[in-house]
This record gives structure tokens, C-alpha cells and sequence, in this order.
């Protein structure tokens, strides 16, 4: 039983997160593939640079409750697993990364995951998103680089959760779940810190013009 809870929440993550937001809205709005330009995401970011900051705007708020409705599913599947709980919100919440990715409507070619993951937790843990926000926001505006806020509030997003498990406040769980998201949204930044390196990334403000 308790392994078709986990196959459950982690398919039912998966599709969640695959639903390309940013896709349907580009092909809705201009008629175009958001990833055939810009950055060649599927996300927020990309979009504002493609489509304008509504359409952004649009894709940030189902970006969110793609991961805010992951890691619900699992709620529901798990609730009556106290013991598992925590186990099953860590597996649906990262699926819906994971599709959110490499969403399989759509080829594989997904976003960067960071909104899904912010969705996801603040349903797993409200606090720590809470926490990690504003440095997102502070290290945005000072930079103008979303890129570099991601990494950083996904790194940021670890260590309080390790903080909070040295100290009883939220279980292993939780951490495996910010180490495993961290390394996805780092993982899919390679170029942007490369482009950061070389004082090349685009600043958010900054748009993509299309033909």
C-alpha cells in the first residue's frame, strides 16, 4: 500500500509540474514557443523577456501552484501516514520539479524549476519559504540578475533547513527535499552561471525581440 502512495504522489507530481504554463501562454498570446527564445526556458523569467511582464506575471502564479498543488496531492495521499508524511510531500513536491523540467507534454524541454519548487515549499515547509524570499527579492533588485537570486535562495533553502532538523524543527525529510530542488535548480542554471562568470547573463528588465 505504502508503495502506491509514493508511485501516486510522484506521477501525480510529475504531471502536475509538466504542464507547460509557459508554453500554452506563448502559443495563446503570440503564437510562438517561448523556448525557441531568450534563455530558451518555459518560465517566468523568460517569458517577461518574450511576452511582457502580464504574461510573466501569469506564468509566475501556475508556476507556483503547480508545486503548491504537488505537494498537496501527497498531503492527501499521506495524511493518514503520519509516519510517512514527511517522506511523501518530499517525493510529490520534487516530481513536480522534475516535470516542471523536463515535462513530458512537451519533449522534455521545460523551465528551471524555481517557482514549482517555491510552490511545493510552501505547502512542505511555509517558514523556510518565508525565510528564503526576501533574499531572492533583495539579491534581485540589487543585482538585477534572477538567475543569481535562484541559486542563492536555493542554497539558501538547505541550510535552513538543515538548521531547523540540527534543532527539531523539521524532519530529514525536508532536507533531503532542499538538497535534491537545490541541485536541480543549480543544475539547470550551468549556463547562467557561466554567463554570470563572463558579466554576459541579462538583467531581468531586459526583453528578447521577436521577429
Amino acid at each position: 500500500m505504502i508503495v502506491l502512495l509514493f508511485v501516486g504522489a510522484v506521477v501525480l507530481g510529475y504531471l502536475v509540474g509538466s504542464i507547460p504554463v509557459g508554453v500554452i501562454i506563448g502559443r495563446i498570446s503570440r503564437g510562438i514557443d517561448v523556448r525557441d527564445y531568450g534563455s530558451g526556458g518555459m518560465g517566468m523569467t523568460n517569458v517577461i523577456r518574450t511576452l511582457g511582464a502580464k504574461a510573466g506575471a501569469i506564468v509566475f502564479a501556475a508556476d507556483v501552484l503547480k508545486g503548491a498543488v504537488a505537494a498537496g496531492v501527497a498531503w492527501g495521499l499521506f495524511s493518514l501516514r503520519p509516519d510517512m508524511f514527511a517522506w511523501g510531500l518530499m517525493a510529490g513536491g520534487a516530481a513536480a520539479v522534475i516535470g516542471h523540467n523536463w515535462p513530458v507534454f512537451v519533449g522534455f524541454r521545460g523551465g528551471r524549476g524555481v517557482n514549482t519548487a517555491f510552490g511545493a515549499l510552501l505547502v512542505i515547509s511555509w517558514l523556510v519559504a518565508v525565510i528564503c524570499l526576501p533574499l531572492f527579492i533583495i539579491v534581485v533588485a540589487l543585482s538585477r540578475y534572477v538567475s543569481l537570486g535562484s541559486i542563492l535562495a536555493g542554497l539558501a533553502m538547505v541550510l535552513v533547513m538543515l538548521i531547523f532538523f540540527i534543532f527539531n524543527m523539521e524532519p530529514l525529510a525536508y532536507v533531503i527535499f532542499g538538497a535534491v530542488v537545490a541541485t536541480l535548480v543549480i543544475a539547470r542554471h550551468r549556463g547562467n552561471i557561466q554567463r554570470l562568470l563572463t558579466g554576459t547573463e541579462r538583467k531581468i528588465g531586459q526583453r528578447t525581440e521577436i521577429p
